[in-house]
């Protein structure tokens, strides 16, 4: 059985009723009222009011970062660009003669608006707008609506607009939380509705996301950030312990997982935590805050149980630093990413190695993967048949059919079966 030295990730975010509540009201008042609730709820929430929602030309292309900035996030932008290119090399079209005058096939169709939202709360997070931009241009998508909340009065972080539009969005917004989901799903000025939303956010934005599904196709719901590592002894205490604060910094709620199989290391990264929060961590209020009530440290007889451990709780990001990295990549199943190796640290996937930093949180890594190209894509079937086909199809249809009770679907099928 684990034995659990620390304890603190929570199994389960419950849903608030208030927050459930105000979306459903600023969703209501939005889809009914348009943009003067839209208006409405954004000088209240964040004291925006400006002329136009849409981000003009002229500001976007005053929005400029230096030189070295702007090389590393053309870097960033290609890297995703690159490996969202190769995976929709993977997803070829398919048409197959199942039985003579029988062929089926699909297509890989893109979607034909995306609504693509940047987060802007304690940290404005430039990284989100290639991964939720780049990504649908990719793969074909028309029209991708950028948003982003002001940052102050002058709207939209600078690094943050520059990095929409280096991303190629079609249209920004400047548009915060609720409201932003609202204006994407609905349309807003002449900018039309969108026919799936992405993009990562608090808990209001999440709650938006699920009651607008239906309404629009969503990436996923995601929850508070979560990071986990597999170590053993032949790993770097410090280096484990730097990696689950990293990813705690991203709020009090984030949670953080050590599993091992040794409860000595177990304990030493305990220490190292500790250390680095007694030192100079740059963001120990909120990654001490994230790791004294979300941190968990379990210690496991084998590799099979840290492998069984880790899946159940099917964490964001997995790293992996033992002496059988392969034979861990191998056997885990439930896990948003992997991270191979102790050079493999989260940060590279979240800001520029390539993959996709928007991911599945809540266990929901259990039954799906995080936003890709695939995701913007929809696959849809066809069917073309001849006199043979029919001779070949017709029977079993109509005889499935009678059993269903479903007379007029036989009827059909026969017509076709009968010279005509």
């Amino acid at each position: 059985m684990p034995e659990y030295l620390k304890t603190g990730w929570p199994q389960r975010v419950e849903r608030q009723q208030d927050v459930i509540d105000t979306v459903s009201r600023i969703l209501s008042e939005i889809e009914h009222e348009g943009l003067p609730a839209i208006r409405r709820w954004s000088t209240q929430l964040d004291n925006w009011d400006p002329d136009s929602f849409v981000v003009s030309a002229d500001t976007i292309k005053a929005a400029t970062v230096d030189d070295e900035l702007a090389a590393h996030l053309e870097f960033a932008r290609s890297q995703v660009e690159h490996f969202a290119r190769a995976q929709r090399e993977t997803l070829t079209d398919l048409e197959v003669e199942t039985l003579p005058g029988a062929v089926l096939g699909h297509r890989h169709i893109p979607v034909a608006k995306v609504g693509s939202y940047s987060p802007g709360g304690r940290y404005p997070l430039i990284a989100s707008s290639i991964m939720t931009v780049t990504v649908p241009k990719v793969a074909g998508v028309d029209t991708v609506v950028a948003a982003a909340p002001p940052r102050d009065a002058n709207g939209i972080y600078g690094p943050q607009l520059y990095t929409m539009n280096l991303a190629g969005a079609d249209v920004i917004l400047c548009l915060g939380g609720v409201q932003a989901f609202a204006a994407l799903a609905f349309g807003v000025e002449d900018v039309p509705p969108v026919d799936l939303v992405v993009g990562a956010g608090n808990a209001y934005v999440a709650e938006a996301k699920r009651q607008l599904f239906g309404t629009v196709g969503i990436d996923l719901l995601a929850g508070p950030t979560e990071v986990a590592v597999i170590a053993d002894e032949s790993a770097d205490a410090r280096l484990v312990a730097a990696d689950l604060l990293g990813q705690a910094e991203h709020g009090p709620n984030s949670p953080a997982l050590l599993v091992t199989t040794s409860r000595d290391f177990g304990a030493e990264v305990i220490t190292e935590v500790d250390r680095w929060l007694a030192g100079d961590w740059p963001t120990k209020e909120v990654a001490g805050a994230a790791w004294r009530d979300h941190g968990t440290v379990v210690v496991c007889e084998s590799r099979e149980e840290a492998v069984q451990v880790s899946d159940s709780y099917a964490p964001e990001h997995l790293e992996v630093q033992t002496a059988d990295d392969d034979w861990y990549a191998a056997n885990l199943r439930n896990y948003g990413s992997l991270f191979i190796g102790p050079e493999a640290t989260v940060a590279f996937s979240d800001k520029s190695i390539g993959t996709n930093h928007v991911l599945p949180t809540g266990r929901a890594g259990r039954y799906t993967g995080g936003l890709w190209v695939g995701k913007f894509l929809k696959t849809v079937t066809y069917q073309r048949l001849t006199a043979d086909g029919v001779r070949s199809i017709a029977p079993s249809t109509a005889a499935i059919a009678d059993a269903e009770l479903m007379f007029g679907h036989a009827l059909t099928a026969r017509l076709r079966d009968q010279p005509r």
